[in-house]
């Protein structure tokens, strides 16, 4: 049996989706649960960034997941599919009418990706102070508890009603399919079996 953990909500059902297409089977969650069993597979629903640990420590074999949540992670993952689902972008976003001012020798950024952002700014030579939101990030620089913010973009709608704009973007992202070390050499040929067959329907 495989297990694969996937994050709540629409990437989960677009993954179930893709397992119904292949298997002819219907895969969904019923409303609370958090484990589905079907044919061979066991699907367990946890939250995002909780998804890739899961992997790691070895209670999924499987797990899909944002490539943003997988770089801020940095856990010992192997990457083996982009599934090109809930494409989406992580940008610096400043004020309306600001600019980035790289040459303050430390600036304030909001965030809840604390690597992704230390890294970036660091591969910049800039200093940064990163102070660690869990939501609502807009709001940060509208009251100056921060310079700027780093966040997720789809559209930029939320960042544009919240009177801020785009300053620059760190990296593209999308939901990949990731597994763990032992599970890919113990389960080798029912993951590569399974990442075949994914990979004809995308």
């Amino acid at each position: 049996m495989l297990t694969v953990a996937l994050p709540k909500g629409r990437i989960a059902q677009e993954t179930l989706s893709i397992f119904s297409k292949l298997f002819g089977e219907g895969f969904e969650f019923e409303s609370r649960k958090l484990i589905l069993e079907v044919g061979n597979f066991r699907f367990l629903n946890v939250r995002n960034q909780d998804v890739p640990t899961y992997v790691a420590y070895g209670a999924a074999d499987l797990g899909v997941v944002g490539l943003d949540v997988i770089t801020e992670k940095e856990l010992d993952i192997i990457d083996l599919l982009d599934l090109r689902l809930g494409k989406c972008k992580v940008a610096i976003g400043v004020k309306k009418g600001e600019k980035l001012d790289w040459s303050l020798p430390n600036l304030k950024v909001a965030t809840k990706m604390e690597n992704i952002t230390k890294n970036y700014f660091a591969s910049k030579g800039v200093g940064v102070e990163v102070i660690k939101l869990y939501g609502s990030i807009e709001l940060a620089p509208l009251v100056n508890l921060a310079d700027a913010i780093v966040d997720i973009v789809e559209t930029g709608n939320t960042m544009r009603e919240n009177g801020l704009v785009v300053a620059e973007e760190i990296m593209d992202s999308s939901a990949h399919l990731i597994a763990n070390k032992n599970s890919f050499y113990s389960k080798k040929e029912q993951i590569l079996s399974l990442y075949k067959k994914i990979e004809q329907v995308l």
